[in-house]
């Protein structure tokens, strides 16, 4: 699954900005401000939308003031969000899908004005409509198959849904006979950002379940023990990878106390007693907690990770970046946001993107357009240095 493009239109401060041809390793750079954790805050509002409604969605992104908060200072139309993902299908084949959903208000609440799905069948010819609502009504393929070769041959019901806050992917998505909806639900569902805060992830738990890293990395050490226990191998591969990484740790274990608190312990081949989480370096539970993120069995489809350089030795920040990248190749897609010279020049050309403040909006350049920097890295430079040497504009460090 990969998103190629994405188009925000008085989204916040992106009064109309298009990323195109993005790449699977995506890293952004930008003065505080500019718009790099709102770019996040789009999936997260997809997914409060698609779990609850646009109402709720835009309360929790913009408080009571709602869709006024959240559309553009000075302007007056939609929301508008266009996004365009590639994935593979059950038959194998690619397939790009663009979904597009425009948000504005109906009788003084906020409102589907308009929400489509298309996707094309091969790799030419015009894109098939499979769904398309307005306001609460519209129409939906009733019988997506891959039987079927014409678009004359697509089944299409009038519907009308309860409410016209309501996204109307919403329950196509949850039915596998519609793989385009499902591939673009699944996305949005299970997309994870990360803003790891060793803070949090120093104390020891109360004992419980989880499978998946949290946002901030409280419950690392009850992951832990839980890939240790059903995910042996895969503990073994984090465990080998942060070897490599940080001399000295030969083994890491969580441990449950008789009060009923799950300690996370690292032990150093040098010592015969285990190291607690709240002795050990935050280098050491940062890179610890990254491994495990991009290892999890059950792999989220997009990762979007904000400033993974904090408490992390410079030397370790190319080594992160690559994992990144490689996880990229796996198959899953990585947006990073950082202020790091020294993961910048771990970054290629075609990976870096930076933001702009233009007359109070957003502006998006990216690296490869820029001849300057271009001729540069073809010479040998590396980006992190170009960056620092002041030569994106907009975009100092």
């Amino acid at each position: 699954m990969h998103i190629e493009a994405i188009r925000l239109k008085n989204f916040r401060t992106f009064q109309d900005v298009t990323l195109r041809d993005i790449p699977r390793f995506c890293v952004m750079v930008g003065a505080n401000g500019t718009g790099k954790s709102t770019l996040f805050s789009v999936f997260a509002f997809l997914r409060d939308a698609m779990t609850t409604n646009l109402t709720a969605a835009l309360g929790r992104l913009g408080g009571s003031r709602g869709l006024q908060e959240v559309r553009s200072r000075g302007t007056a139309g939609p929301i508008e969000i266009e996004i365009k993902l590639r994935t593979v299908m059950p038959n194998k084949r690619s397939q790009l899908i663009t979904y597009e959903l425009h948000i504005d208000e109906l009788n003084g609440r906020p409102s589907v004005a308009r929400e489509i799905l298309k996707y094309r069948r091969g790799s030419s010819g015009q894109p098939w409509h499979f769904l398309n609502f307005s306001n609460g009504a519209g129409e939906a393929v009733t019988n997506e198959l891959d039987s079927v070769t014409d678009e004359g041959q697509l089944k299409r019901e009038q519907q009308t849904l309860k409410s016209p806050d309501i996204l109307a992917i919403k329950g196509l998505a949850q039915f596998e006979r519609f793989p385009a909806v499902v591939a673009l639900g699944n996305l949005i569902e299970n997309w994870h950002l990360s803003d790891f805060h060793i803070s949090r992830a120093r104390p020891e738990a109360e004992a419980g379940y989880a499978e998946h890293l949290s946002r901030e990395g409280e419950n690392l050490s009850l992951v832990v023990e839980y890939l240790h226990k059903h995910h042996p191998q895969a503990f073994l591969n984090i465990l080998s990878r942060l070897q490599a990484r940080v001399p000295g740790v030969t083994k890491v274990e969580s441990k449950i106390t008789e009060e009923g608190r799950v300690l996370l312990k690292f032990q150093d081949g040098a010592f015969e007693d285990p190291f607690l989480a709240r002795y050990v370096s935050d280098g050491t539970i940062k890179m610890l907690a990254y491994l495990v993120l991009l290892f999890d069995p059950t792999p989220h489809p997009l990762l979007c990770v904000e400033e993974p350089e904090n408490q992390l030795y410079p030397s370790l920040l190319w080594d992160l970046a690559e994992e990144f990248r490689a996880y990229a190749e796996r198959g899953g897609q990585v947006f990073v946001t950082t202020h790091s010279p020294d993961f910048l020049n771990a970054v290629g050309l075609d990976e870096v993107y930076w933001l702009l403040k233009k007359d109070g909006y957003t502006r998006v350049r990216r690296a490869r357009d820029d001849a300057q920097l271009k001729a540069y890295m073809a010479e040998g430079d590396q980006m992190g240095y170009l960056w620092k040497q002041g030569l994106f504009e907009g975009a100092h460090p």
